[in-house]
């Protein structure tokens, strides 16, 4: 019998019992791979005995999804973070150039989403805010999933776009930019100290993608965290309320990540290391004219099938990533 008090505090009782469900989980991933090699090694026994183009045609096609399964079992090995197993907290915000980088924002919102719904995640729109003519000023997206912040936190930096612009008459190369932020949504485990007297709230009609589900109520929040000069905002429910404490979660989640940022920084500094801050950090580019590649700055990770990426295809790249910080 537990002790008096043991499970009192439920919110931690139930990040235990996250952990554990997670180790059970990638333990009976481990078993399924382990059975499917074993079942794959009979066939290849069988077939050496007595060949049958069929079994041939089903071994292969089994064995290609098994590749596939490692591949990202493998990629889930190498998440071991603190809030790598925590759903993820996306932000896109386009830079100067007007219409061409918000058009650039939007395709970046839709390769994430791409690779969100490729992954079995479910993916939640926050705040929407259109651009002028096309494309996003800012979106914030909740992509929910386990490991989910532990892929993308790959992403964070600023993404540039070098293309022949379908905006300018004359057909000329532009460059634009756009920074992602991600951050892993918190519970309730985690104290980051809020003044509320640091906060200016503001409300405001919530509208939706295209202009769609607008709300005759004030019912979004934007909330300033002035001593930072951090702003969220969520529309995404339909109560002031409710969308007052998706932006509260969200500000927490944007103040400790800072306050780690902050202490790497100055143990980087102890190290004589040099280390950029902020936004200022390119790590990627896409290219489309006048040739085709996506290229990773940090890890050099690159591919001509550019448009596979703008689909969603980003685990290379991921991959990629998380090897080099192991």
């Amino acid at each position: 019998m537990a002790e008096p008090g043991f499970w009192d505090n439920s919110e931690e009782a139930q990040k235990v019992i996250n952990e554990n469900n997670a180790k059970k989980e990638t333990y009976d991933q481990f078993n399924e791979l382990a059975h499917e090699l074993e079942e794959l090694d009979l066939m290849v026994e069988m077939l050496q005995e007595e060949p049958d183009p069929q079994m041939q045609e089903e071994a292969q096609t089994r064995m290609n999804k098994l590749k596939e399964a490692m591949a990202t079992y493998e990629l889930a090995m190498l998440l071991d973070g603190p809030y790598d197993r925590n759903h993820a907290i996306v932000e896109l915000h386009p830079g100067a150039g007007g219409t061409e980088s918000q058009d650039w924002g939007s395709m970046l919102l839709r390769m994430y989403t791409r690779w969100a719904e490729q992954h079995g995640y479910q993916v939640e729109m926050l705040d929407y805010q259109a651009g002028d003519e096309a494309g996003i000023k800012s979106v914030t997206l909740l992509i929910k999933g386990h490991n989910a912040y532990g892929y993308l936190k790959s992403e964070k930096g600023v993404h540039r776009l070098v293309r022949i612009s379908p905006f300018d008459s004359a057909k000329r190369r532009h460059t634009s930019f756009c920074s992602v932020d991600v951050m892993p949504e918190l519970d309730e485990t985690i104290d980051v100290d809020i003044n509320p007297d640091d906060l200016k709230i503001d409300t405001y009609r919530a509208s939706g993608a295209g202009g769609q589900h607008i709300n005759k109520t004030e019912s979004a929040v934007r909330i300033t965290h002035l001593p930072t000069g951090t702003v969220v905002a969520s529309q995404a429910q339909r109560s002031q309320l409710k969308n007052r404490e998706q932006a509260m979660g969200m500000l927490k989640a944007k103040l400790y990540q800072l306050e780690v940022e902050k202490k790497e920084q100055e143990a980087a500094a102890l190290r004589g290391e040099q280390m950029e801050i902020g936004w200022g950090s390119q790590i990627r580019s896409y290219v489309f004219h006048p040739y085709s590649m996506v290229k990773d700055h940090r890890t050099n990770v690159e591919t001509g099938n550019v448009q596979a990426v703008m689909d969603g295809d980003l685990d290379m790249f991921i991959d990629g990533y998380l090897k080099m910080h192991l």
